[in-house]
Order: C-alpha cells, then sequence, then structure tokens
C-alpha cells in the first residue's frame, strides 16, 4: 500500500489556501495547514473541507517554530501561501509586511534546507512586483521588476530568496507570480468582494450604496480555483521554475460592477455607487496583463472559470451568505 504524499501549506485558511487544500484532498494527499491560533475555519466549513485537513498552529515570524515545524512534518510538498497581501494595507503596516513577507519566507526556506532538502516549495510571487514596468502593456517571466508599494518590495525579497536558494543549495523551488485573481472567498477588504458583498446587500434592501475609489482601474482577474490548480503543476514537474499565472484579459472595475448588478436584475447601478477620493492608491496599475503562455504551454494549464463566470459565482456566493444570516 503506498502511502499518502504529505503537503504543507502555509496560509491554509486564505482564499488560495483553502482551495488548495481542496484540491489537493481530492488528489489523496495528507494535507496539513498552518494556522494562526486565533483564526477562524470558514472558509474551509463553506468548502466542506474541515474534517479533511489537518492544523497545526504556527507564526510565520517565530523562526524557531517554523524551524520546529519543518523538522516535525519534512513535507514532500510545501505551498508557501502564507502572509500579508493588500497593496493598499501595506502602506499603513510596512514593517508588519516585512516581516511576516520577507522574513517568514527567509525562515520556511531556511528551515527546508537544513531539516528538509528533497522538500519541493512552492512560493506564491505576485505581478505586484512588476509595478509600472511592461512591454506594450504585457507583463513576462523576464519583465523587469519595478514595484510602487512596500507589499511588492516584500514580495520581490522572498522571490529573489527562493532562487537564492535554489541555485545556491540546489533545493526545488519554484516562484508563482500571480496575477489578481477572486472567488467568493476573497476577503472582503479586497475591492471586488467589496462589490460583490455590496451588491448583494443592496439587493436584499441591506444597503443603499457601496463606497469606492477609482472604478475605471483595470486589473487581469482570474479565478483562484484556477489558479491553485497552476502551483500544483509547478511542483509536479521535473525541475524548479517561475511562471506568471494570468488570463491575459484587462476589464476595468466598471464591468465588475455592470456584471455583478446585472447578476441581480439591476441595469441602473450607478445610482448606487459613491465615488471616494480617500480610496484612490497612491499609485494605481492600469491596463497590466499577463502572458501567462509560458505556464500553458510547460504545464499545460489554462484558465477555465470565465470573468463573467467569477462575477456571477462571487454574487451569488454572497447573496446566498446573506440570505442564510437573515431572520
Amino acid at each position: 500500500m503506498t502511502t499518502a504524499r504529505t503537503v504543507l501549506i502555509t496560509g491554509v485558511l486564505g482564499q488560495d489556501g483553502s482551495y488548495l487544500a481542496q484540491f489537493l484532498v481530492q488528489q489523496g494527499y495528507q494535507v496539513i495547514g498552518v494556522k494562526r491560533p486565533d483564526s477562524d475555519l470558514s472558509n474551509h466549513q463553506y468548502l466542506g473541507i474541515q474534517q479533511q485537513v489537518k492544523y497545526l498552529d504556527c507564526d510565520l515570524r517565530d523562526e524557531t517554530a517554523v524551524m520546529n515545524l519543518i523538522k516535525q512534518i519534512q513535507p514532500d510538498e510545501l505551498y508557501h501561501l502564507g502572509g500579508l497581501s493588500a497593496p493598499g494595507q501595506s502602506w499603513k503596516e510596512p514593517k508588519e509586511y516585512t516581516l511576516t513577507n520577507a522574513l517568514g519566507t527567509l525562515y520556511i526556506l531556511e528551515a527546508v534546507l537544513k531539516h528538509s532538502p528533497k522538500t519541493r516549495l512552492l512560493n506564491a510571487a505576485t505581478s505586484e512586483m512588476f509595478g509600472v514596468s511592461h512591454d506594450h502593456g504585457l507583463q513576462t517571466e523576464h519583465t523587469t521588476f519595478q514595484p510602487t508599494n512596500p507589499y511588492a518590495v516584500t514580495k520581490i525579497y522572498s522571490y529573489w530568496m527562493g532562487n537564492i536558494y535554489k541555485k545556491s543549495y540546489n533545493l526545488f523551488v519554484a516562484n508563482s507570480i500571480l496575477f489578481s485573481h477572486e472567488s467568493p472567498l476573497r476577503g472582503e477588504h479586497f475591492v471586488t468582494r467589496k462589490i460583490s458583498q455590496g451588491v448583494a446587500k443592496i439587493k436584499l434592501g441591506l444597503a443603499n450604496h457601496i463606497n469606492l475609489g477609482n472604478i475605471e482601474s483595470r486589473r487581469d482577474w482570474g479565478f483562484a480555483g484556477d489558479y491553485v490548480r497552476a502551483m500544483y503543476l509547478m511542483l509536479q514537474q521535473s525541475q524548479p521554475d517561475d511562471y506568471v499565472i494570468s488570463t491575459g484579459q484587462v476589464h476595468s472595475l466598471r464591468e465588475f460592477l455592470a456584471l455583478a448588478f446585472a447578476a441581480v436584475g439591476i441595469t441602473d447601478w450607478e445610482q448606487y455607487i459613491t465615488i471616494d477620493p480617500k480610496l484612490y492608491r497612491p499609485i494605481d496599475l492600469d491596463s497590466l496583463y499577463g502572458s501567462s503562455d509560458k505556464a500553458r504551454l510547460t504545464l499545460h494549464w489554462q484558465p477555465q472559470v470565465t470573468f463573467p463566470e467569477l462575477v456571477k459565482m462571487m454574487v451569488e456566493a454572497d447573496l446566498k451568505r446573506l440570505g442564510a444570516q437573515r431572520p
């Protein structure tokens, strides 16, 4: 009888960690998730996987705790998704972002090197690292990094440390350069979820407007469930490499709003939107999209959920949640 492969996921309770845990449980893995002691399991309860994941408490900012964790588990695969991920919030908490994202990754790399060098490590990076750098609007694995916020800087540190440890110590480390990806599990402080939840509240008579910043802002948005499949495929390759994961299409928040309101039968949606200049980013990245050609060719991966399907999925999920909470 073959023993199930063991996988360790940091950030297991977040959007990506939850969908990845669900996917790997379905693949027959023994899934161990890292969480903080005060974390709730709502995302896993939503997906119905809380009984199939083993949870361990660990603060990624605690070097000794991280070292002991890796020494104890010695996983076949490690998906490092944990950390802080809101670019706007990183301006308010640059130190916390640095401690958690940059040093947290360093501690994991050191622990793998010392206690589990055969572990295959996936480090979740971000398209925010590119900033305004592009070639005719396109961003690839070869695009120069020009970060525009503290969050992006911390992820660049993680990216380069991963590559340095890979080359210097022959570790299997792959960086997934993820463009924006959403789902019903997206945190409520992210604008896409703010919209889907706001639209659901308006439909149910629980609110009458949504406060937003720049609704002309454009992004390459995909579905988180599609993107975790790409992460998995990256660790199944014979050699570690870095891949851009994206849809290759850009849409505006205005388009997102129109689709979200259309999902509840509202066409004159502008009357429900209040523009607040305070919600504008100090530097906004406009109309930049990613080329996932390498992932499509090498990993045979491609996104399955379309943009309209994604928006509708999010609104319907929030309608169901909010409807269930009503007396």
